[in-house]
């Protein structure tokens, strides 16, 4: 699903370069699930987001399905991203105007999708929030929000997700139940999904750890299954 080859990403500061990341090079299978893992400014979220096609690197490639995001421009990438990603933002970034069932559908409706409203309400369902679909954001709890953004995430059916401290803002026992969510939705989707975190204990529940220091790749436990721990949380635990 992914490929990444000696990725480099350099920021200018002052009169010289700034390496944030450093001929970073694996692969990610499609259904796996990653942890990127790391101290504070090791290269995780701009990792992240050279992943995603948010942001294109000085040197190296990243394939997504095998398309090299270089050589497509912004909207082409932005095409891409509508089209195989979805996002889950530790901020959720739900609209505070819009009902449960209207955030949800908003990826939909930005392709011009009919019917939306069926598939944003079986995925609510499928979260534990089929009674909160008229509830605004102002009305649902921490944890009601983080499982509103992965319904929307998950909506265009995505081939990879990618995930940016889902759990930061969120208590210890709703962050492990907002994973074991996103467990259960890749054994249903199958789909492949990329998290980082800084909480060990949530990147243990994943099928493989990359942690990242100073920019470089420090260990990488490796892709030993593509499947999700058969324990993970069920929907039912959420509601």
């Amino acid at each position: 699903m992914l490929a990444i080859r000696n990725l480099t990403k350099e920021y200018r500061s002052g009169g010289g370069a700034l390496a944030v990341l450093r001929n970073v090079s694996f692969d990610i299978a499609a259904g796996e699930t990653v942890a990127i893992v790391g101290p504070s400014g090791s290269g995780k979220t701009t990792l992240l987001g050279l992943l995603a096609g948010l942001d294109t690197p000085t040197t190296g490639a990243v394939l997504l399905a095998g398309t090299d995001l270089a050589t497509l421009d912004e909207d082409a990438r932005a095409r891409l991203r509508g089209e195989r990603v979805g996002f889950v933002f530790q901020s959720f970034q739900l609209v505070p105007t819009l009902t449960a069932l209207e955030n949800v559908q908003v990826p939909l409706e930005l392709r011009g999708v009919r019917d939306s409203d069926a598939r944003a309400t079986d995925l609510l369902e499928r979260v534990g929030l089929g009674n909160r679909t008229h509830h605004f954001p102002t009305q649902l709890s921490g944890g009601e929000q983080q499982r509103v953004a992965i319904a929307r995430a998950f909506v265009n059916r995505p081939r990879v997700l990618f995930a940016d401290e889902p759990t930061g803002n969120l208590d210890g026992a709703t962050g492990e139940k907002i994973v074991g969510l996103l467990e259960q939705l890749n054994r249903e989707d199958g789909t492949t999904i990329v998290l980082v975190t800084h909480d060990p204990v949530l990147a243990k529940r994943l099928g493989r750890s990359i942690r990242l220091a100073d920019g470089v790749i420090i260990e990488d436990t490796g892709a030993v299954d593509a499947s999700i721990d058969a324990t993970a949380t069920p929907v039912e635990a959420l509601t």
